[in-house]
């Protein structure tokens, strides 16, 4: 059955939203805290190892009751029920969306067209072990009888962006393999990845549900080429798996069919890391570990299919996205991990975020007339706090941002991340709090600067505050607790999608600039561009042919 069809602004709570904004638009938070001693208890979520406080966003109690309201208006209840039951929620593309049925246990019945999909999922998950087993031990082996040392994965998109980021951020779980990705058709970026390693102890994972898309075949070409230049042909189903739909392709490649891992339709590229695209993640940590990244995210889906939304961690954050979003119309938001292992985090986050909410029709093909999505950016604290704090401290804009932070750290370091983690507290403190006109006069004149000096600096030493954030605190940065900050914002984006009114898992965007590429791929081979394009596009074409 399809999603409802609902305009939020046409709603009663939406009305309510918009009275209620005005009255509180202004507050402060110092103000909020001070009026209310309980606060932080009461806008705080405890949940397995997670304790995520957002007392520090402009809003009250009311407030949430309020957004609650709307969901439940807009029958986002329902929604979650069709999302993880297998219904066609995908529309545009006639596909259900079941990303959580990667992770989901293995007595559990999901239908997708008739067919329980579980035991489908399962084969893959062993056949994922076992292949991830053999080469992790050194019983898989290359053409010539050594041992696997190196793993390319080739892939984009979703095909590259989840398990590179999980690769990296459970760095400190890897084994002996090195792990590498190639995306960017960019053939500086194959080759500089591949040059120094011996193709004799490297194995190439081609990523490609259709394996035509043409960043992967490209590169997937070019690295087989220069394989081949020291290797036999036969060699190439020893070293090259692939991860596809398309069986009649990857054989044609000359990958051995024993050694094709199989994709399904209704798993969207960029939540697809749970099933076989995630094998170079199994390969680099382990099986065990690629498990306890599912088992992570299973919690989480539990979490938000059965909690109350006033304790449901990705219905809070969703919400609030729509209210900063839609009433105090910030355009973007921040995300700031507090450890240098969720590097890529953020950069993961934008695909999966800007691809899925980046619409402006409706579910009923109309044209919007109220804000989607937003721009997502940010990168880890405390090397984002000499960038561009500066920008959220006392900018213009009102960007939001989530911290991410852990209790402890994986290397045992106490002194480093205690100071780490003073940074983590002290900027969602000095972003709430600001700097006043009567504390920075004070600061200095016991500073012992001059009256005229001091007058002078007190405009720009001023820090408004008023900045929200939310605080999410973890007690270790594992592969479970992964798996649930991943499912987390997965799940936040299916809620703002229900809030919306948009298909959150179509992406035709991103079709419209592959299909011109094409076409002027083939001008740029042929010389043939002329007054095929606007003067501008013509003349950058003429100054890249004149080299």
């Amino acid at each position: 059955m399809a999603l409802a069809r609902k305009n939020p602004t046409m709603t009663k709570t939406w009305s309510k939203l918009q009275a209620h904004f005005s009255e509180i638009e202004q507050q402060h938070l110092r103000t909020l805290f001070s009026e209310n001693l309980n606060r932080a208890n009461e806008l705080s979520l405890a949940w397995d190892d997670f304790y995520v406080d957002f007392s520090k966003n402009r809003m009250t109690s009311q407030t949430l009751d309020l957004l609650i309201d709307l969901a439940e208006e807009l029958n986002l209840k329902e929604a979650i029920s069709k999302y993880f039951q297998g219904d066609i929620i995908n529309e545009t593309e006639g596909r259900a969306v079941l990303h959580t049925a990667l992770r989901a246990d293995k007595s559990l019945e999901v239908f997708v067209n008739s067919e329980n999909v579980i035991p489908g999922v399962y084969a893959v998950r062993d056949k994922m072990k076992t292949f991830s087993d053999a080469v992790i031990s050194g019983s898989h082996k290359g053409h010539t009888g050594k041992a696997i040392t190196d793993i390319v994965n080739i892939g984009i998109g979703g095909s590259d962006l989840g398990p590179s980021m999980v690769v990296e951020a459970l760095t400190f779980y890897k084994n002996h393999l090195n792990t590498y990705f190639v995306s960017n058709v960019d053939g500086d970026h194959y080759y500089e990845t591949i040059k120094d390693l011996n193709p004799e102890t490297t194995l190439f994972i081609i990523v490609s549900k259709t394996f035509t898309t043409q960043e992967t075949l490209s590169n997937a070409i070019s690295i087989r080429e220069w394989f081949l230049k020291s290797m036999p042909k036969e060699s190439v189903a020893k070293h090259f798996v692939a991860v596809s739909t398309n069986v009649e392709k990857v054989k044609a490649f000359g990958i051995d069919e024993n050694n094709i891992f199989s994709m399904r339709d209704w798993v969207g590229g960029r939540f697809s890391l749970w099933g076989a695209v995630g094998l170079s993640i199994s390969l680099s940590v382990g099986f065990n570990n690629f498990e306890s990244l599912l088992n992570g995210a299973k919690k989480m889906d539990n979490h938000f299919k059965s909690s109350n939304f006033e304790e449901n961690i990705p219905v809070i954050l969703a919400l609030l996205s729509v209210w900063y979003n839609n009433f105090f119309n910030a355009e973007s938001q921040a995300v700031i991990p507090y450890t240098q292992y969720l590097n890529q985090f953020t950069t993961y986050l934008q695909q999966g975020i800007m691809e899925s909410n980046g619409k402006s029709v409706d579910r009923d093909g109309n044209r919007v007339n109220y804000e989607t999505g937003n721009l997502i950016w940010g990168e880890p604290g405390t090397n984002s706090q000499h960038a561009f704090f500066q920008l959220i401290h006392q900018g213009t804009k009102l960007i939001p941002a989530d911290f991410i932070g852990f209790k402890s750290s994986l290397n045992g370091n106490k002194d480093h991340h205690d100071k780490l983690m003073s940074n983590y507290f002290a900027q969602t403190e000095a972003l709430m709090n600001g700097k006043t006109k009567d504390e920075v006069l004070s600061e200095l004149q016991n500073s012992g600067l001059s009256a005229s000096k001091i007058d002078r600096l007190v405009p720009f030493k001023i820090f408004e505050g008023n900045k929200p954030t939310t605080s999410i605190l973890i007690d270790k940065l594992t592969p479970e607790s992964l798996g649930k900050i991943i499912a987390m914002y997965e799940h936040k984006i299916f809620v703002e999608g229900i809030i919306w009114n948009i298909y959150s898992y179509d992406q035709f965007g991103v079709e419209l600039g592959k299909q011109l590429a094409k076409s002027i791929l083939s001008e740029l081979e042929t010389g043939d561009f002329i007054n095929k394009h606007d003067s501008s596009t013509e003349n950058l074409l003429k100054q890249y042919k004149n080299q």
